[in-house]
């Protein structure tokens, strides 16, 4: 929300996030009950010429900037070798725990991703089901489709039961700056209904 209201532009957004994450970091529980469940946050962000994928691990953070096709994020880490920005100091902490040896190419993904409090075991299968849904329409991706697949429960992308799908948001962002964006948001927790 921040990012959104002192940016005017998908990169200018993504340093205000990560500007406040290595000032303030992230925490609290992702449920309202009294069960502990934390995870660190993933973000897609655009504007109408750019976007870009920001995935986080306590203050760690690397960003990979969509350069075309289709791309997804789902309670992973799914940034590999492809770092456009990084935490200045991001493969130094991972080497000093003697998770990276500094000497093979750096993963950020596999280098990470054990890090997290509270890895999802069905994040991986929805990620990867996303993306395949994605790809199926890729070239021809419409808000209709992209709220069809928001709202498809066997991938796990609209999740029920213990976790639920909190809402789902749609944007049309038109490369002309005369034409208006326009966003689709859920009212109710569950996208299909």
């Amino acid at each position: 929300r921040l990012g959104l209201e002192r940016a005017d532009t998908a990169e200018k957004a993504l340093n205000v996030i990560v500007d406040l994450l290595e000032k303030y970091g992230q925490g609290g529980n992702c449920m309202e009950s009294h069960m502990a469940f934390t995870y660190h946050n993933s973000f897609l962000i655009a504007d109408r010429k750019e976007a870009w994928v920001l995935e986080t691990s306590g203050k760690y953070w690397a960003a990979e900037k969509v350069e075309g096709g289709v791309r997804n994020i789902s309670n992973q880490l799914s940034i590999t070798t492809k770092i456009d920005r990084e935490h200045p100091k991001l493969k130094e902490y991972a080497k000093s725990n003697g998770w990276w040896d500094g000497k093979k190419e750096f993963d950020f993904a596999a280098t990470y991703s054990y890090v997290n409090t509270a890895r999802m075991t069905t994040s991986g299968g929805r990620y990867c089901e996303g993306y395949k849904l994605l790809n199926k329409h890729k070239g021809s991706i419409t808000p209709e489709i992209m709220m069809e697949i928001l709202r498809d429960k066997e991938s796990g992308i609209n999740m029920e039961g213990g976790f639920m799908t909190t809402g789902s948001m749609v944007s049309v962002l038109p490369e002309q700056p005369n034409l208006p964006c326009i966003h689709f948001f859920t009212g109710t927790p569950d996208p299909a209904r």
